[in-house]
């Protein structure tokens, strides 16, 4: 009976008009979408390539000048604290071509200088025009317009039966009820899917008729995940619908309602979620914490300048008394035995100005960190009461271009600075900063790679998402059970 039931609701929707509408926009919409992310794809990774081929190019005539004039890289980085001695630069993955996420956001790279890490613009920013309606992607389209035409499919399941009369007449049959609202969120839902996987489909051909790199296993895998939380999360509002069909007795009520809830789940409340997390936990800016790390490094600075004019006031004093002017006039000249007293007494003043910036800068960098950490949580977990969050929390994660994306590149970043400030930062004078023999320090080091995490780690750190789509699913579909096997029709 159940599968009579079903087939007859299939036949039902595929001889309507929306069932052609829905066929239509997903295959226009889909594969178009897939086919221009692919050529953003593809500019953006000949910039990476361009800006990768500058640096080799830069560290090479660096490397030249070094040998040909001694040591001057390293003065220019005891001269200029803010000196990008190296990059390292955020490669585009494959997969933003489904999933933008965080990648249009995240800077294009990070330098390394003496006073922090700064950061380089984003693709956001020198694209501000474009960006301004937003972007389109297979996420945002999923997300947001399949969300919508999901809820469009089944307003009417219910309500629709019941306004015309029919359910009463179906239910009078002896028909149980829970086989009569399966069939109806079977047959739906497999009409509903049956277009949306077809244009996925189609889209993949086109991307690798384009060159895309989908024969990789993690690639594919990923893309598998992808296309299944897509499809749970359609679940999710086909149980929504079916939950205000049930609720309501009018398909025009019931219409406006399903729009209702659209509108707050999809568009306001997960933005709703950062917006509160600002005003509860508000942060510092990455900038200021530059600037603050300038100043103190500056201020040390001049300390030390200070200390060191003292000595050599001291010196000349002491070379005075010694050497008793002739004629009234007198040339005093600091030999290498008073500049080796003087740097002797200057060390351990050198050692403990570098290690209090050392420490400070450590301190601003965690705090700054903590404080971003701290936001980042309370607006995601906020955000999570809207199914809608959770899987766009799911899709960039799968994509390599959500938060696991982020933590990555910054971490790496930090990790990247602080061997840099060991090996190189902390050992070259500046202003007084520093004692070591010039000959004995590295001019640069190579940037790490930047390691994505496995598909299981990827999982792992989505494991909640996944779950709280399941539970949307799970919860709102028992609802609507629950309240059609009490509905008097």
């Amino acid at each position: 009976m159940l599968m009579t039931l079903i087939q007859k609701e299939i036949m039902h929707h595929i001889l309507s008009a929306r069932f052609v509408a829905l066929l239509l926009m997903c295959v226009l919409l889909i594969p178009l979408n897939l086919h221009i992310n692919y050529h953003h794809y593809l500019k953006r990774q000949i910039d990476y390539q361009e800006q990768e081929t500058l640096e080799d190019e830069n560290a090479l005539k660096d490397e030249n000048s070094e040998k040909l004039e001694g040591m001057s890289i390293k003065f220019k980085l005891a001269t200029d604290t803010n000196l990008e001695v190296s990059k390292l630069i955020l490669k585009p993955t494959p997969l933003s071509v489904f999933a933008t996420g965080l990648e249009s956001a995240l800077p294009s790279y990070l330098g390394m200088t003496r006073n922090g890490i700064t950061r380089g613009e984003a693709s956001l920013s020198t694209a501000p025009i474009a960006f301004l309606l937003g972007h389109l992607d297979f996420v945002f389209v999923v997300s947001t317009v399949f969300s919508l035409l999901a809820l469009l499919f089944t307003f009417d399941a219910v309500a629709g039966e019941r306004e015309a009369g029919t359910l009463r007449i179906t239910l009078a049959n002896a028909l149980p009820r829970d086989i009569f609202l399966w069939s109806k969120l079977i047959g739906g839902y497999f009409v509903f899917i049956l277009p949306f996987l077809i244009s996925v489909i189609i889209g993949l051909l086109v991307l690798v008729l384009q060159g895309f790199p989908l024969s990789e296993s993690d690639i594919f895998l990923r893309i598998f995940c992808l296309i299944c939380a897509s499809l749970l999360y359609i679940a999710v509002f086909f149980a929504v619908g079916a939950v205000i069909s049930i609720y309501f007795d009018s398909a025009k009520t019931a219409l406006i309602v399903a729009f209702t809830v659209w509108v707050f789940v999809v568009l306001i409340l997960p933005r709703v979620g950062f917006l509160a997390a600002q005003i509860v936990a508000p942060t510092s800016t990455a900038e200021s914490v530059y600037r603050e790390k300038t100043a103190k490094r500056a201020e040390l600075r001049a300390g030390l300048d200070a200390e060191r004019g003292k000595m050599m006031s001291e010196v000349m004093s002491e070379m005075m008394k010694s050497n008793p002017t002739q004629g009234g006039t007198a040339v005093f000249t600091m030999g290498p035995g008073h500049m080796k007293k003087m740097n002797e007494k200057m060390a351990p003043l050198e050692e403990e100005a570098r290690l209090k910036y050392r420490s400070l800068a450590t301190q601003l960098d965690r705090r700054y960190q903590r404080e971003r950490k701290y936001q980042d949580t309370i607006g995601v977990n906020f955000s999570r009461i809207t199914p809608t969050a959770s899987f766009i929390f799911l899709a960039t994660d799968a994509t390599q271009t959500g938060q696991a994306k982020k933590n990555t590149y910054f971490q790496t970043g930090t990790r990247y600075y602080e061997t840099l400030d060991t090996e190189i930062f902390s050992k070259i004078s500046e202003g007084g900063f520093g004692h070591h023999n010039m000959e004995e320090i590295p001019s640069t080091m190579p940037p790490p790679p930047l390691v994505e995490p496995t598909l299981g780690e990827t999982l792992q750190h989505a494991a909640l998402d996944l779950l709280l789509l399941c539970f949307f699913a799970i919860v709102l579909t028992t609802v609507a059970f629950l309240k059609f096997f009490r509905m008097d029709i």
